[in-house]
């Protein structure tokens, strides 16, 4: 292979054109967006209009958005000392706030009490989409907008976050969204911004090009581009399966996200497959977590009843709209090699 081929996008999506145009244009404004004169007019305008932009892309109200600096700043603001449950299938982002007392059935996290609740609307892993209960407390809608029709209204949660960077916007830039009259207790002092929720001088680059992010990928849902991207998967699984070898699929019988492949080759490791087709020319992830150098069964697939061995041997492929039929197909033949390799060793032991 001459090019590489990157299937990580729910790790995070390349820049769009018009975040990149947004944010450049951005770059030439001078003011501080907190100053009352022109210039610091101007730096709020910018921040306005990109509030605006993620109000109608996501279904809220402008002033209702919370701007941070990621999805994971979000969660903690909204989570913090709140006494707030959840399933061992959530992000760190939110396990490290909610107490994993849930169960977990058949990857649905069995909801007790909504308002206190913390549920992921899609999994990042797994791509599993969960029944969301009206009125829940919080929901992770990160990994969901933009590639699902939803919106924050819709979902009767109390609040959500989401992230720049996960639609192609951005790193280093998140919101999180409130219920009209539900609030926070800001944990960053200093400053009013952010309507008080949030202190710190706003990152107008990045908020720019969040909002450019949030109207284009908006915009592509609306014009079914991620109907595609489902068949795309849909090739690429039906690819592994019919290969006779054996593979464990993870939530292919249940709602998913339309580009997230999870599987497990029993054996051969999720951190080895990825180091071997990186080698090969192409970027996947782990369905393990990596912390402090040591490689870890996945939490997600543990709770989800599978043993040791097949959640430290999975792996998530994940497309964008920039992936084509041809690199599916690729990557298929190239992992389906591979593995026949790892059996063909371990069967001469």
């Amino acid at each position: 292979m001459t090019r590489r081929v990157y299937l990580d996008y729910n790790a995070t999506s390349p820049l769009r054109s018009e975040s990149r145009e947004a944010m450049l244009a951005a770059m030439d404004v001078v003011g501080n967006p907190s100053s009352v004169h022109s210039e610091g007019r101007s730096a709020k305008s910018i921040v306005e209009r990109a509030r605006n932009q993620i109000s109608e892309a996501f279904g809220c109200g402008a002033h209702d958005i919370v701007f941070t600096g990621s999805a994971t700043e979000a969660a903690a603001l909204a989570l913090k000392d709140r006494g707030f449950s959840a399933g061992d299938v959530e992000h760190n982002a939110v396990a490290a706030w909610a107490q994993p007392n849930l169960n977990v059935t058949s990857g649905q996290v069995m909801v007790a009490n909504p308002a206190k609740t913390a549920l992921q609307l899609a999994n990042s892993e797994t791509g599993i989409v969960q029944v969301v209960p009206h009125g829940i407390g919080f929901c992770d809608m990160t990994q969901a907008f933009g590639k699902l029709a939803t919106s924050f209204i819709w979902s009767g949660a109390e609040m959500a976050c989401a992230s720049a960077h996960k639609l192609g916007g951005p790193k280093g830039v998140g919101c999180l969204l409130l219920k009209p009259g539900q609030e926070v207790t800001a944990q960053i002092h200093g400053g009013g911004q952010e309507m008080g929720r949030r202190a710190g001088t706003e990152n107008v680059i990045g908020i720019a090009g969040f909002g450019a992010a949030a109207e284009s990928a908006a915009r592509d849902l609306a014009d079914g581009k991620w109907a595609r991207i489902e068949k795309l998967r849909n090739i690429l699984e039906k690819a592994l399966e019919g290969s006779g070898k054996p593979l464990i699929s993870v939530g292919a019988d249940m709602a998913r996200l339309p580009n997230t492949s999870c599987f497990a080759a029993p054996g051969w490791k999720g951190e080895t497959q990825v180091m071997q087709m990186d080698l090969a020319g192409f970027a996947v992830s782990a369905g393990s977590a990596c912390s402090s150098g040591k490689v870890k069964a996945s939490r997600v697939l543990r709770a989800m009843g599978y043993d040791d061995d097949v959640a430290s041997c999975a792996i998530r492929v994940s497309l964008g709209l920039e992936t084509t039929e041809d690199e599916v197909e690729q990557f298929a033949t190239v992992w389906l090699a591979a593995y026949g390799r790892f059996l063909a060793r371990k069967a001469a032991r």
